[in-house]
């Protein structure tokens, strides 16, 4: 008896140990990622903390299925700034995924990184690290992506003995020397282009295209060049006939004399060409002397400076700076430009900025993205819009823009996914899905939300700022139908592309002229917004719709006429009783914001106020007072 219980006081003893060293272990994890933040200034906030489970909440952070250890640490695009610190992420003894790509990681890679003895996969790719690649990689490692950085120095051979390695990318460095002799196995994808490498491409690399050696100028052998002093290297799948020695000797005395002659008329024609070239060229600057230095003086002298024109994103611009994705503060999104290209797309909607896609990412993360077209800004304007965008669209009210790409022939940008969709698709789209219409409590709701918004960006737009394109369809619904506006401030990027007298819509008269919106247009927009909920019917006139009209304020107006009657409404609003004094009251509110002349117009501070003394007065109407006192069922 005593030994069975001392045989289950020892396993007790060594269950309650092996807890511990897992706790200690994912503890040491936790300490080493918190010392790695800590130590690695990031544009973006992680939202890793010590009081958080690590497993479940951390950003980037992946465990094993048992949640004892660190397994992935995936941060590309978040903005990490300055030098790996060493002895933090080599504590990480169970990693076997490292991504830091698409950041501004600087100075040398700490060889205690790439040294991580469960290792298998290295992402360190559109990075500004330099120095030489380490020689302590782990020999677990799958696929080591150091490309689009500085490293220098030879590609070190201890490469060669990862037989593991299935794909080997440092293209776009400063790589130098030789290229060592890899006879890896299970090599699949290699790329060595644009570094400094010299020396004949080894037998053993042959085998993959010439895309994968180019950009470096001395190196030879196939599938490049011959090298100097040898003969053109023969495929290595179609080895080509060596020609007889009689009919080699015939060729080269009937070139001999062919190259001779032809030799000597082009020294000729060289010689005269070079003369004429250089007596034009010398009249030519003679002549035009005085204009260019007086042109110069008047640039010089209206501008400040002398303008020198380069093309956004030109050849001199890192491939790393045209790769990266630009997030704004409160993003805990964590993925870059490759992630969002390699993403299922599927099209949501086509409107006059370009076309929205919905984006599912390869880990499930949804986003939708704007592909915008017909913009006529440069890169600092853009960037300067989009900064603007970023600050003040933080509202509950408002569908903040996430992040933006920009590049001479892309513009898209990064939005919440919102599964409700939009007021549109809702209020519309009912009819015909035969869902519930929506009623008049969440039409005032929505209309209140929207006015909110709005009002947020006129405000902290400092007079100036407009939304631009208020419609129906930019409006998204939360989970709980609060009505939220999207797609602000892009006007001010578009080209002015006159629209067709049947897509008026929600545009104010005035803009259809200057082709320049103003907040009170927005207003106006806003107004329609009101009317398009109180009569059911879109404003831009659809063929084979019975719910549209091309101008919805004059057709209210016809319908109105000197007094206000129920015929505007929808007809789905009337089926709720007690509530024609309220509608009546929004009617008015909508007619004022959709005024000709745009000094009649109110302010959205006083259409919010106005709509929350409707919701207020509907509420208190349709709440008898003992039921405040009820708890609900």
């Amino acid at each position: 008896m005593q030994h069975l219980i001392l045989a289950a006081l020892s396993a007790a003893v060594l269950s309650a140990c092996l807890l511990h060293a897992e706790s200690a272990d994912l503890n040491s994890d936790k300490q080493a990622l918190l010392a790695f933040a800590a130590s690695l200034p990031h544009g973006r906030k992680l939202n890793w903390s010590s009081t958080t489970p690590l497993c479940t909440s951390w950003v980037g952070v992946t465990c094993t299925p048992d949640n004892s250890r660190v397994h992935t640490l995936r941060l590309p695009a978040v903005g990490l700034f300055g030098p790996i610190p060493s002895d933090t992420l080599s504590k990480l003894d169970a990693l076997e995924v490292l991504s830091l790509r698409s950041n501004r990681l600087t100075v040398d890679l700490p060889p205690d990184v790439g040294s991580i003895p469960s290792l298998h996969s290295l992402f360190l790719q559109h990075n500004n690290l330099s120095g030489i690649i380490p020689t302590s990689l782990s020999s677990s490692l799958t696929f080591l992506d150091l490309s689009y950085n500085t490293f220098d120095g030879e590609i070190p051979l201890r490469v060669q003995n990862l037989t593991g390695l299935t794909a080997i990318l440092l293209q776009n460095n400063s790589l130098s020397g030789p290229i060592p002799d890899l006879q890896l196995p299970k090599l699949r994808h290699l790329n060595v282009s644009n570094n400094n490498l010299s020396g004949p491409i080894p037998p053993s690399l042959q085998k993959f295209p010439a895309s994968s050696f180019l950009g470096n100028a001395f190196l030879c052998g196939f599938p490049l060049e011959s090298c100097p002093g040898t003969a053109p290297s023969p495929s290595p799948t179609s080895p080509s006939p060596m020609p007889s020695k009689t009919k080699k000797s015939f060729w080269r005395r009937i070139r001999t004399g062919v190259l001779i002659a032809v030799a000597a008329a082009a020294g000729v024609l060289l010689l005269i060409l070079i003369i004429v070239l250089l007596v034009c060229i010398f009249k030519r600057k003679k002549h035009t002397e005085p204009t260019t230095t007086s042109s110069s003086k008047g640039k010089a002298i209206a501008g400040g400076r002398v303008e020198n024109p380069k093309e956004d994103y030109s050849s001199s611009v890192q491939e790393a700076e045209r790769n990266k994705l630009v997030f704004f503060e409160g993003s805990s999104y964590n993925f870059d430009l490759e992630d969002l290209l390699r993403a299922s797309a599927e099209v949501l909607g086509k409107g006059s900025y370009g076309t929205t896609y919905k984006a599912v990412l390869e880990d499930g993360t949804v986003v939708v993205v704007k592909r915008l077209k017909e913009v006529v800004v440069g890169k600092k304007d853009f960037e300067q819009q989009m900064e603007i965008v970023g600050r003040i669209g933080q509202h509950q009210n408002v569908v903040p823009l996430r992040a933006y790409y920009y590049s001479k022939d892309e513009k898209l940008l990064v939005y919440d996914y919102v599964p409700s969709g939009s007021l549109a698709a809702v209020l519309h789209g009912n009819k015909t899905t035969g869902r519930a219409p929506l009623d008049w409590e969440t039409r005032v709701k929505i209309s209140l939300g929207v006015a909110r918004g709005i009002a947020h960006l006129h405000a902290e737009g400092s007079g100036k700022f407009t939304h631009g394109n208020l419609k129906s369809s930019n409006i998204l619904l939360s989970q709980n139908l609060d009505g939220c506006a999207s797609e602000f401030g892009l006007a001010q990027l578009m080209s002015n592309v006159p629209a067709p007298a049947r897509l008026i819509g929600y545009r104010a008269p005035e803009v259809m002229e200057t082709k320049k919106p103003t907040q009170k247009s927005d207003v106006y927009s806003f107004g329609v917004l009101l009317l398009e909920m109180l009569t059911g019917k879109a404003p831009l006139r659809s063929p084979g719709r019975d719910d549209s009209v091309g101008d919805l304020p004059r057709w209210v107006q016809s319908v109105v006429r000197e007094e206000w009657t129920a015929e505007v409404f929808d007809v789905d609003l009337l089926r709720h009783p007690n509530i024609e004094d309220e509608m009546v009251q929004l009617l008015q509110v909508a007619m004022a914001c959709v005024a000709i002349p745009p000094e009649q117009r109110p302010k959205m501070e006083e259409v919010v106020g106005r709509i929350t003394e409707i919701r207020n007065s509907y509420s208190g109407a349709m709440t008898p007072p003992e039921e405040t006192t009820l708890a609900p069922p």
